[in-house]
């Protein structure tokens, strides 16, 4: 007995010794953060880990710690705002380029389509923006896939990655080839990504077939024990007839994310489900508390992964292991920009845009500038389908960035409008088409319709990636405002007789300055008709003034802006300078109210400089934002006084002021400030605003006693205006409940209440 004691203490220990464990990560969308903190508790804790199975977001976390990066890494990575933009589709910030950023439309749903030369059409959507995830995942994975060799068993820690081919129906397990193009198609989540081609297939979401990979972690590397954490289980054991309706909308994510089968961990293994209650596959945002949801739930069962895992790794030597796999690493130098799916024209363009000419030879490139040049080429919508992968070349030792055209997104269908308590709802339908080929061709036509505002707009924008790139916009607008059907659901208001068409049509030049300003030039002819009356007693046997300005307007606009929301902003800043030139002829032909009987055509020339600035600061829940606005000009008094209050420049801070004639917030010189400050209710999606304004007209317009304008030179005078309400940040667009004030006689309080983006063009004398 003495003689066979020592044999079985060794026996043990060599079992101990060789013991291997395998980490199965699932699927859950948001809900997988939580892994990071479960991957934390087991390295703090010595448990080893030495293979890694993952689905979705399962295979995310699981990839970065098998490609070296140590849980603290991982967690601060998901707790950037980085991280945020990635997976709601912004760009990071000092990438967000202003050179495509064209005027904003009220457009609140875009359906991408694949037109051909035979005009074929393809249905090419996806919810979600991923051209931000893309360059990402590859410029993180880069040095891992390098040293693997695209052998997932050279990393850091052997890793399978799962993924779904939809059309055979069948799991794929993710081995060999580019890791993040691995871990970029096990979270391709059908309808919300576009997927992507590996090995010339197109790959979806792991979790379409195999969301809690147990079963490949066994066929893959026999462990002896299996640690399993699960972020999604079965929502309802038996159907849920009461609430059916209400959950329909959710069926995708229960058919792609909700397929975990606990039993499948086997009682040699440990099986970890922290406790999500309340939290949604979509709830990103809260990454912190995912996180420590996964820490306190492993080191509930510490004193079972520690019973089942007879053997330890340390701390510190897991550290020295990374340390030493990174260390073979060499530093992301982009030496080659290649192309998949480009013709040699198109090729050259985008080398153009990446500062690297002709198609033969390149022009090595850091990190940085690669990614400045993909941003710059993805913030036109044209490219935001190309896929990014940075590639390493082991017989060269060098790496390249290539380029993949996906199926491109050539015809775009944009539908939106607003619903408001006034009668200033409207539709809206843009649509938009692309050929590309030596050069990038945009052809837009948009429209609203709706009893307050009615506008067409057509335009050609054509893109030249030489002469340091321009680009040249050939423009017709055309709108009609109708003040006279005033209504309102929710209080009575006294209508404006006024009634607006105008027309431009022109031709734009842009080019850029630096990497985030825009310089415009500005060529255009316009025709304006105003037909109003001078009195507020109008009667149908009345007539209206007519008042018609025909010219042209030159000048320039300089804009830079990465504000975050096309209205209602709560982050970001905006310059905006201007200076035109305006030349035209006045037409007027009066009518029963005006105490001026005989028509009258004269010429003007006028300049006018316009400068605004809006920033918001970043301190948490509490965001405090400015506004300020310059207008300096020496445009001309027209025939009366109503005629030229209409037609001069006009300050507009609030959500409807453009709905109405605020006859004390327009002079042909004026400065103006206000705060405006956003209280985060949610991230992302509940804000409460409290805005304030003062403005100084410098030259202030009264209505003289024959009905024409004249000059206040009085310092003294000042306006207020002011706006307090909710808005909700839905898919539709804003939904804003607010109480609006100005300092104006005819509207000085009101309630408004509106669904979607309250944006209309601007009017032909505005910038």
């Amino acid at each position: 007995m003495r003689i066979l004691f020592p044999f079985f203490i060794w026996l043990l220990t060599v079992t101990a010794y060789g013991q291997k464990v395998a980490l199965v990560l699932s699927g859950g969308g948001a809900k997988g953060i939580a892994h990071v903190g479960v991957i934390k508790a087991l390295e703090e804790h010595n448990i080893p880990i030495d293979y890694i199975v993952g689905t979705s977001m399962g295979g995310i976390v699981g990839g970065c710690y098998a490609a070296g990066m140590s849980p603290l890494q991982i967690e601060e990575m998901m707790l950037s705002d980085d991280f945020l933009r990635w997976v709601t589709g912004l760009p990071e910030k000092g990438f967000n380029f202003h050179y495509y950023n064209d005027d904003i439309s009220p457009g609140f749903l875009r359906v991408d389509l694949s037109l051909d030369s035979t005009l074929s059409v393809q249905f090419n959507t996806s919810i979600a923006n991923d051209a931000s995830l893309n360059f990402a995942l590859t410029e993180k994975m880069a040095v891992a896939s390098a040293l693997s060799r695209n052998n997932f068993d050279n990393l850091f820690v052997p890793l399978r990655v799962m993924a779904a081919d939809v059309f055979s129906q069948a799991q794929v397990v993710l081995k060999h080839g580019s890791l993040s193009d691995a871990l970029r198609a096990t979270q391709t989540v059908p309808f919300f990504y576009t997927p992507i081609r590996i090995d010339n297939k197109y790959l979806f979401d792991g979790g379409v077939y195999n969301n809690f990979p147990v079963d490949v972690a066994v066929q893959e590397f026999e462990p002896d024990v299996l640690i399993g954490s699960n972020v999604s289980s079965k929502i309802f054991k038996e159907y849920p007839y009461n609430d059916d309706d209400k959950l329909i909308h959710r069926s995708l994510m229960y058919m792609l994310l909700d397929k975990s089968d606990p039993s499948a961990i086997p009682d040699s293994g440990v099986y970890i489900q922290p406790n999500l209650e309340g939290y949604t596959s979509f709830d990103f945002a809260r990454a912190k508390a995912l996180i420590d949801s996964g820490y306190v739930q492993t080191l509930r069962q510490l004193d079972e992964l520690k019973t089942k895992t007879a053997r330890s790794a340390n701390r510190t030597t897991v550290q020295q292991r990374r340390e030493a796999f990174l260390s073979k690493g060499v530093p992301v130098t982009i030496e080659e920009l290649t192309f998949k799916n480009f013709s040699a024209n198109q090729r050259k363009y985008i080398r153009r845009i990446f500062n690297v000419k002709g198609d033969d030879g390149y022009k090595p490139m850091s990190l940085h500038e690669a990614k400045q040049g993909y941003f710059k080429l993805i913030t036109e919508p044209y490219f935001g389908n190309v896929h990014p992968s940075i590639r390493y070349d082991s017989i060269r030792s060098t790496f390249q960035l290539q380029l993949t055209q996906r199926p491109q997104k050539n015809f775009q269908v944009d539908f939106g409008g607003v619903m408001a308590t006034r009668n200033i709802s409207n539709l809206y339908l843009g649509l938009d088409y692309y050929f590309f080929k030596n050069s990038l061709t945009h052809f837009f036509v948009g429209a609203q319709t709706g009893s307050f505002y009615k506008s067409l707009m057509a335009n050609t924008r054509i893109d030249f990636p030489f002469l340091g790139r321009f680009y040249i916009q050939p423009e017709v607008v055309m709108s009609e405002y109708d003040f006279v059907e005033g209504t309102d659901l929710i209080q009575k208001i006294t209508p404006t007789v006024l009634s607006r068409f105008d027309r431009k049509a022109g031709v734009r030049l842009g080019w850029p300055i630096g990497n985030t300003i825009k310089a415009t030039a500005v060529f255009n002819g316009f025709t304006n008709k105003d037909r109003y009356s001078n009195t507020k007693a109008f009667n149908s046997l009345d007539t209206l003034d007519d008042l018609g300005l025909r010219g042209f307007k030159t000048g320039f606009i300089i804009t830079t802006s990465n504000l975050d929301r096309k209205q209602y902003a709560s982050a970001g800043k905006s310059i905006s300078v201007s200076a035109f030139h305006f030349s035209a002829r006045e037409n007027y032909i009066p009518g029963t109210t005006s105490v001026n009987t005989t028509p009258l055509a004269r010429n003007h020339q006028w300049f006018r400089v316009r400068a605004t600035m809006e920033q918001y600061f970043n301190r948490g829940a509490f965001r405090p934002g400015f506004y300020a606005e310059a207008v300096f000009s020496n445009q001309p008094f027209f025939r009366n006084y109503f005629g030229t209050i209409i037609n001069t420049p006009g300050f507009m801070p609030l959500q409807d002021s453009r709905t109405l004639i605020l006859e004390n917030f327009r002079s042909p010189n004026y400065l103006t400030v206000g705060a405006r400050n956003v209280i985060v209710i949610r991230p992302r999606t509940l804000d409460l605003r409290l805005e304030s304004y003062v403005f100084k007209p410098l030259a202030y317009i009264q209505q003289g006693a024959n009905q024409e304008a004249i000059k206040n030179g009085d310092l003294t005078t000042f306006f207020f205006a002011g706006t307090a309400g909710l808005v909700y940040h839905s898919p539709i667009g804003p939904l804003s409940l607010s109480a609006n004030y100005y300092d104006d006689d005819e509207n000085r309080f009101g309630v408004l209440f509106h669904v979607g983006f309250l944006l209309f063009n601007k009017h032909t004398l505005e910038d």
